[in-house]
């Protein structure tokens, strides 16, 4: 495989576990959510800061393959 072949699998690794994480954890508690009328605001705090960590630790893993 070429670099470029290898970027893009691991490119949509993270969008297939990305996508099955946001299905799963989508609303957790500690995110933010305000609605009033006809406006919501929706701010995931605790889900953007799981995320991060479960791709942090996925590149470092991908990182030591190397």
């Amino acid at each position: 495989m070429t670099g470029f072949g290898k970027i893009f699998i691991v490119i949509g690794v993270v969008f297939i576990i990305i996508g099955l994480l946001w299905s799963f954890i989508g609303k957790l508690p500690g995110d933010i959510s305000f609605k009033k009328g006809n406006v919501t605001f929706y701010f995931p705090i605790v889900t953007s800061i799981v995320v991060s960590i479960i791709l942090s630790l996925i590149f470092y893993f991908f990182g030591k393959i190397k």
